[in-house]
């Protein structure tokens, strides 16, 4: 049998056309062996497996063309790795035992915070219906970034190739490459984090269009393994979590608005260290997308941040930091009389997020940004020692304008802040800036005010975290 009638080469005509010469030297170029992975695959003795391959092949490249990211693989891969070591169905049984958990949190909650119920029906999900549900906004948050590493990636590879030219079907395969291997590794940190997410806020930002309660109870058995905690305390609490999340995102409207554009600002100014993506090349060849994919999550992103980067992460920081001691606070109080296990739940869940774990991990691969409250334990004292002075209503008006939200240097002396706050200077800011707004009078540009005694507010924007101390929160 001639080469030109081996099934392998036969394999390559029908992906290549007349250009299976010229692709086969430069498979081989790159160290491939066609004949080699055909036969391993069993594909020359099953025409069935090619004809699926193949059809796999031309559903890639259909895929990707004209896009730099390729979201239905992305969606695939997802669905793919939630679903590792099974994901069952919630039956009817499981979704009554967590609604009835959520009931139980929104009453608890109402005699910790004035802040209301969202008022929409809590959602009990799979990891595979939290995929579904989340995806689109981390089609918005994470979209940018994986365009930018694709357009990289594709200079990269196509910089790679030294051999002969290839025509136009060999050329969009190999042009599909890049929206692949970016379509597998958002799908790989999508899914990823719906192995870890107990609900839709785990991240400290809404993952919904609109805030509602939603739990996943697979991955809350899995946090409560071990604990040497009654299950339906640990269904409870994170009931209480998720819930409390809710009653802020919704009450206080700008913030989600707020926190997902802070995020999509550090994103734009993400840049792509090509050197270290090139390298990443030539380790592993673009033969093999999913060791492509792999190769993504080694420090392709640029070191260094601009000015204007630092800020913005600053403020990303310190306004997680916020949330998740606001969330804390209102969380210990609303299960202190129910929760005989609330101080060592609550220090299990100070360890998760101040650790980070694979939903945090997976958000950091693909933006280069670590979602971690670094200075939660401070915030929540601040949140405290505001309860204890101005009761639950003084304390949740601090969320009415985001120019005079406490800000890093706050967190260095909780105490001075709240004294300053009862002193009526922020409150008059408060006033000042809403009334500013009202009349037209804050622009695009203006983020700060300025209190009587001339100093700058110290908005989230504004704020300098010269307290932080890395990834441990500070005692």
């Amino acid at each position: 049998m001639t080469d030109d009638q081996t099934p392998w080469m036969r394999l390559l005509r029908e992906l290549f056309g007349d250009d299976a010469e010229s692709a086969l030297e430069e498979l081989e170029r790159m160290g491939m062996d066609p004949a080699a992975l055909a036969q391993a695959s069993g594909m020359l003795s099953n025409p069935a497996m090619m004809d699926h391959v193949l059809g796999q092949i031309r559903s890639l490249v259909a895929q990707s063309q004209g896009e730099d990211v390729n979201w239905q693989l992305a969606h695939d891969v997802a669905r793919g790795v939630a679903a590792q070591g099974g994901d069952p169905t919630v039956t009817a049984h499981v979704a009554a035992e967590h609604r009835a958990a959520v009931s139980r949190a929104e009453l608890w909650l109402d005699a910790a915070t004035d802040f209301d119920p969202s008022g929409r029906e809590p959602r009990v999900w799979s990891r595979a219906e939290w995929i579904e549900a989340t995806l689109p906004t981390w089609r918005v948050l994470a979209g940018p970034v994986a365009t930018s590493v694709s357009q990289a990636l594709s200079g990269v590879l196509r910089s790679e190739d030294g051999g002969p030219g290839l025509g136009a079907e060999s050329s969009a395969l190999v042009g599909s490459v890049s929206p692949t291997v970016c379509g597998m590794h958002v799908g790989q940190a999508a899914g990823e984090m719906a192995r870890d997410a107990f609900g839709a806020t785990d991240l400290g930002f809404p993952l919904l269009a609109e805030p509602r309660v939603v739990l996943v109870p697979s991955a809350i058995d899995a946090f409560a393994e071990g604990l040497g905690i009654p299950e339906d305390e640990v269904r409870a609490y994170i009931a209480l979590r998720e819930a409390a999340h809710v009653r802020l995102f919704s009450a206080v409207q700008w913030l989600p608005g707020h926190l997902h554009t802070l995020i999509e600002k550090y994103a734009a100014g993400i840049s792509i260290d090509v050197e270290a993506l090139d390298d990443a090349v030539r380790d592993v060849g673009f033969e093999e997308p999913t060791k492509l994919q792999e190769a993504l999550t080694r420090g392709i992103f640029a070191s260094h941040h601009s000015e204007e980067q630092r800020e913005t992460l600053e403020s990303i920081e310190t306004l997680l930091a916020l949330i998740e001691g606001w969330v804390q606070e209102i969380t210990v109080r609303a299960a202190a009389p129910h929760l005989p296990s609330i101080g060592a739940l609550r220090e299990m869940m100070q360890r998760r997020r101040a650790t980070g774990g694979p939903a945090e991990d997976a958000f950091a691969t693909l933006l280069g940004l670590e979602l971690r409250p670094r200075r939660m334990r401070d915030a929540a004292a601040l949140w405290s020692r505001l309860t204890l002075e101005a009761g639950p209503e003084g304390r949740d008006r601090v969320w009415s304008h985001p120019d005079v939200l406490p800000g890093s240097e706050a967190l260095d002396d909780p105490q001075a802040w709240v004294a300053r706050w009862l002193g009526g200077a922020e409150e008059d800011d408060v006033d000042r800036a809403l009334e500013a707004l009202l009349a037209g009078g804050l622009g695009d540009e203006q983020t700060t005010s300025t209190g009587e005694d001339g100093d700058a507010d110290r908005g989230p924007s504004s704020a300098s975290d010269e307290g932080s101390d890395g990834d441990t929160p500070r005692e």
